[in-house]
C-alpha cells in the first residue's frame, strides 16, 4: 500500500505549484470558517455591553471585515473548483496517456487473455475516480484537520471541559471507523470487478449485434447480462451496507458530540462554571468541528473508490511487455530479405504441446516462399515469429543474420509488411485506413496503392470516393472489400519482406485472380511468405512448405510435391 501511495503523490509533481496554491486557498477557506463563530463570541459577551454609538461603529468595521473575509472564502471556493478540478483533469490525462502507451507496448500474449471491456473499464471509469481522489482528498484532509485542529484549540481557551466532553466520543469514534474502512475497501474492489465485467459483457454484445440478431438470441443476452447485473448489484449491496453502517455509525457519533456538550454545558451552567455565552460560541465551535468530520467520512468512500481504482491501475501498469527491446538492441537498416529459422521451438504460455518444434529453415532474400498444411500445424505462428508478435521459446531466427531479439522492434516491423487473416479496418475513411500503411504518404500514393490491390474500381463507386466513411470495423464494406484494402495498405508499406496470411481468401475468384497477380508483382526481388488454403494461389511460388504437427514434413515446388504423391498430393486431391 506505501508503494502505492508514493507512486500516486507522484502524479503531483509537475502540478506543484496549483497544488501549493491549491492547499492554501483551502487554509484560507478553513480560516474563514473558524473566525466567524469567535466574532459571533465577541459581539454576544464583550459588544453588546458598549455604548450604541460605539457599538454601531464597531459593528461596521466587524462588517466590512466580514465581508473581505467572505469575498476571501469566495475566490478561495472558486479557486478549489476551477482550477483544483483543471489539475485533477491534467492528472487523468497524464495517466490515461500513460495507461494507454503502455497498453501499446504489451504482448501479443497479454492480449490473448485479456477482455477489452475490462480494460476500457479501466481506462475510463477508474482513471476518474484515481483524479477526483487526487483532487478532492488532500484538500478536504487539510480543511477538516484545520478545522478539528483549531475547533480543538479555541474550544480548549473557552472551557476545558465542555472541550473533555465534546472530545471523549472521538477515540471510540475512529476505532470504528478503522474496522469498518478495511471491510469497505475490500467490497469496493469487488464493485470495481465486477463493473469491469459488466463493461466486458456490453462490449463482447454490442461487437457481435449481427450474429445475435441472426440466431434471434436476444433473450439470451439479456439473460447473460441480467446474471452479471445481478452479481454487480449484489456488490453494490454489499458495499453499500458496510458505507450505511460507517455513515451511520459516525453520524451517531457526531451527534452524541452535540449532546455531550448540551448536556455537561447545562450542569457546567447550574454550577457557575461557563457563562451561557461561552456554551453559544461551543455549540457554534461545535457545528464547526462536526463538518470536517462529516467531510471525512464522505473522503472515506472517495477514497476507498480513488485507491481501488488505482491499484487496478497499477496491475496494469506494472505488466512488463514480454517482447521488448533488449538493452543492446540495434536499429535494422539495409534489409535485404534473408530468413534463417535455427532449431526453432514454440509453445504458448500455459500450453504443455509445442505448437513448432526444432524447425531449420533457410529463406533466401527475395525468395517466395509458401506455407500449407492443415489447421493448428502452426503456419501462421511460424509467421508471427518472424516480427516477434511472440518470441521463440527455443532456437533463434535471423534476418539477414541478425538475431531479431537483438534489434528494436520498430525497425523490425517498419521491413515487414502483413495482411493477417482477420482483417482490421479501424473507423474513419477509406483513404485513412489505406494510408496506415504509410502515415505521410500523399494521396497519389495512397490511390497507386489501392490500384495495384484491385482496389480503385469499388472505391470510386462511392459518391465519396476514398473520403467513404467506413463505419466500426468497416461494417460498411463487404469482406473482399475490407481484404483489398488491408492488402492496399501493405503495398503501400512496400516492405522487404511480406507476409501474407490467407490474404486472398475472402475474394471472389475474378478479384483473387487479379490481386494474386499483383501480389506476386509486388513481391518480386522481395522476400515474402504466404499462408494459404486456396492451393491456387501458391502454384507459382518458389518453394512450398508443408506443416504438419511434426514440423516441416515437406517441400519444393507444386511439380515436385506432386510428383512425390505425400502430404501435399493429398491436400491438392483434397481441394480439386
Amino acid at each position: 500500500m506505501n508503494q502505492n501511495l508514493k507512486k500516486m503523490i507522484s502524479y503531483y509533481k509537475p502540478y506543484r505549484a496549483v497544488f501549493a496554491a491549491d492547499m492554501l486557498f483551502a487554509t484560507l477557506s478553513a480560516a474563514v470558517a473558524l473566525t466567524i463563530p469567535l466574532v459571533v463570541r465577541y459581539v454576544t459577551s464583550t459588544l453588546i455591553y458598549q455604548q450604541p454609538q460605539m457599538m454601531l461603529r464597531k459593528l461596521f468595521l466587524i462588517g466590512i471585515g466580514l465581508f473581505v473575509l467572505l469575498a476571501l472564502d469566495c475566490y478561495s471556493r472558486f479557486f478549489i473548483g476551477n482550477y483544483g478540478h483543471v489539475m485533477g483533469a491534467k492528472m487523468e490525462y497524464d495517466m490515461r496517456a500513460e495507461l494507454f502507451g503502455h497498453l501499446q507496448k504489451l504482448s501479443f500474449s497479454f492480449y490473448d487473455d485479456a477482455k477489452v471491456g475490462q480494460l476500457m473499464s479501466r481506462v475510463t471509469a477508474d482513471l476518474f475516480d484515481i483524479t477526483e481522489l487526487l483532487h478532492h482528498g488532500p484538500e478536504n484532509i487539510i480543511l477538516s484537520v484545520l478545522k478539528i485542529v483549531g475547533a480543538f484549540v479555541i474550544l480548549l481557551n473557552i472551557n476545558g471541559w465542555l472541550a473533555l466532553a465534546a472530545f471523549a466520543v472521538l477515540p471510540v469514534m475512529f476505532v470504528f471507523a478503522f474496522v469498518l474502512n478495511k471491510r469497505m475497501r475490500r467490497a469496493f474492489q469487488q464493485n470495481r470487478i465486477k463493473i469491469a465485467e459488466i463493461n466486458e459483457q456490453i462490449e463482447d454484445n454490442l461487437s457481435g449485434i449481427r450474429v445475435v440478431k441472426s440466431f434471434a438470441n436476444e433473450a439470451i443476452e439479456n439473460e447473460k447480462f441480467r446474471h452479471g447485473n445481478d452479481g454487480f448489484l449484489a456488490a453494490k449491496k454489499n458495499s453499500y451496507h458496510y458505507m450505511g453502517s460507517f455513515q451511520a455509525g459516525v453520524g451517531v457519533f457526531t451527534t452524541l458530540i452535540q449532546v455531550n456538550v448540551i448536556l455537561a454545558g447545562g450542569v457546567l451552567i447550574a454550577k457557575g462554571m461557563v457563562t451561557v455565552n461561552d456554551l453559544v460560541t461551543f455549540l457554534l465551535y461545535i457545528g464547526v468541528f462536526t463538518d470536517p468530520i462529516r467531510t471525512l467520512v464522505d473522503f472515506t468512500e472517495q477514497f476507498q473508490n480513488g485507491y481501488t481504482g488505482f491499484e487496478r491501475f497499477q496491475e496494469i501498469m506494472n505488466i512488463e511487455p514480454e517482447i521488448q527491446d533488449a538493452n543492446d538492441a540495434v536499429a535494422l537498416t539495409d534489409v535485404k530479405g534473408t530468413i534463417d529459422f535455427e532449431n526453432v521451438s514454440f509453445q504458448y504460455k500455459d500450453n504443455q504441446e509445442k505448437v513448432l518444434n526444432r524447425i531449420n529453415l533457410h529463406v533466401p532474400a527475395g525468395a517466395y516462399m509458401a506455407l500449407v498444411g492443415s489447421s493448428g500445424a502452426g503456419k501462421t505462428t511460424l509467421c508471427s515469429l518472424i516480427p516477434r508478435f511472440y518470441d521463440v521459446t527455443g532456437g533463434c531466427i535471423r534476418v539477414d543474420g541478425k538475431d531479431v531479439r537483438k534489434v528494436t522492434l520498430k525497425s523490425l516491423r517498419d521491413h515487414i509488411g502483413m495482411v493477417q487473416q482477420d482483417v482490421y479496418l479501424f473507423a474513419g475513411t477509406i483513404f485513412e485506413n489505406i494510408r496506415y500503411g504509410k502515415p505521410d504518404a500523399t494521396r497519389e500514393e495512397v490511390i497507386a496503392a489501392a490500384k495495384n490491390a484491385n482496389a480503385h474500381e469499388f472505391i470510386m463507386a462511392f459518391p465519396d470516393g476514398y473520403d467513404t466513411d467506413i463505419g466500426q470495423r468497416g461494417i460498411k464494406l463487404s469482406g473482399g472489400q475490407k481484404q483489398r484494402l488491408s492488402i492496399a495498405r501493405v503495398f503501400l508499406k512496400n516492405p522487404p519482406v511480406l507476409i501474407f496470411d490467407e490474404a486472398t481468401s475472402a475474394l471472389d475468384n475474378e478479384s483473387e485472380r487479379v490481386v494474386q497477380e499483383s501480389l506476386e508483382k509486388l513481391a518480386k526481388n522481395r522476400t515474402t511468405f504466404v499462408i494459404a488454403h486456396r492451393l491456387t494461389t501458391i502454384q507459382n511460388a518458389q518453394k512450398i512448405l508443408v506443416l504438419t504437427e511434426d514440423g516441416i514434413a515437406e517441400s519444393g515446388s507444386h511439380e515436385e510435391l506432386l510428383a512425390r504423391g505425400g502430404v501435399y498430393e493429398k491436400l491438392y486431391h483434397m481441394h480439386y
